[in-house]
Protein backbone atom coordinates (compact mmCIF):
# COMPACT_ATOMS: atom_id res chain seq x y z
CA UNK A 1 0.00 0.00 0.00
CA UNK A 2 1.57 3.55 -1.08
CA UNK A 3 1.56 6.22 1.30
CA UNK A 4 -0.83 8.29 -0.85
CA UNK A 5 -3.34 6.19 -0.49
CA UNK A 6 -2.72 5.37 3.07
CA UNK A 7 -3.44 9.40 3.96
CA UNK A 8 -6.60 9.19 2.15
CA UNK A 9 -8.12 6.61 4.49
CA UNK A 10 -9.95 7.65 7.58
CA UNK A 11 -8.56 7.08 11.24
CA UNK A 12 -10.96 4.00 11.81
CA UNK A 13 -10.04 2.54 8.49
CA UNK A 14 -6.24 2.76 9.38
CA UNK A 15 -6.88 0.95 13.00
CA UNK A 16 -8.82 -1.52 11.09
CA UNK A 17 -6.03 -1.90 8.02
CA UNK A 18 -3.40 -2.54 10.74
CA UNK A 19 -5.60 -5.18 12.09
CA UNK A 20 -5.72 -7.04 9.13
CA UNK A 21 -2.07 -6.75 8.24
CA UNK A 22 -0.52 -7.60 11.59
CA UNK A 23 -2.73 -11.06 11.32
CA UNK A 24 -1.66 -11.11 8.03
CA UNK A 25 1.95 -10.50 9.26
CA UNK A 26 1.49 -13.40 11.73
CA UNK A 27 -0.04 -15.88 9.71
CA UNK A 28 2.87 -15.57 6.90
CA UNK A 29 5.42 -15.85 9.57
CA UNK A 30 3.87 -18.74 10.98
CA UNK A 31 3.56 -20.35 7.56
CA UNK A 32 7.44 -19.25 6.85
CA UNK A 33 8.70 -21.12 10.33
CA UNK A 34 6.35 -24.40 9.32
CA UNK A 35 7.66 -24.44 5.82
CA UNK A 36 9.50 -21.96 3.49
CA UNK A 37 7.91 -19.57 1.89
CA UNK A 38 8.08 -19.28 -1.82
CA UNK A 39 8.74 -15.40 -1.73
CA UNK A 40 10.28 -14.36 1.75
CA UNK A 41 10.26 -10.71 0.31
CA UNK A 42 6.40 -11.16 1.26
CA UNK A 43 6.79 -10.50 5.38
CA UNK A 44 9.00 -7.98 4.53
CA UNK A 45 6.60 -6.33 2.62
CA UNK A 46 3.90 -7.04 5.35
CA UNK A 47 5.70 -5.88 7.95
CA UNK A 48 6.75 -2.66 6.15
CA UNK A 49 2.97 -1.91 5.38
CA UNK A 50 2.50 -2.26 9.07
CA UNK A 51 4.54 0.23 9.94
CA UNK A 52 3.84 2.96 7.28
CA UNK A 53 0.08 2.49 8.58
CA UNK A 54 1.53 3.28 12.55
CA UNK A 55 3.20 5.94 11.07
CA UNK A 56 0.87 7.47 9.82
CA UNK A 57 -1.59 7.35 13.00
CA UNK A 58 1.25 8.67 15.05
CA UNK A 59 1.00 11.38 13.19
CA UNK A 60 -2.67 12.01 13.10
CA UNK A 61 -2.57 11.53 16.87
CA UNK A 62 0.43 14.51 17.18
CA UNK A 63 -1.24 16.80 14.72
CA UNK A 64 -4.97 16.11 17.41
CA UNK A 65 -3.13 16.65 20.32
CA UNK A 66 -1.73 20.20 19.41
CA UNK A 67 -4.34 21.10 18.12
Amino acid sequence: MKQADIKQLSTSDLIERVKEEKTVLAKLKLNHAVSPIESPAKITGSRKAVARLNTELRKRQLAEAKK
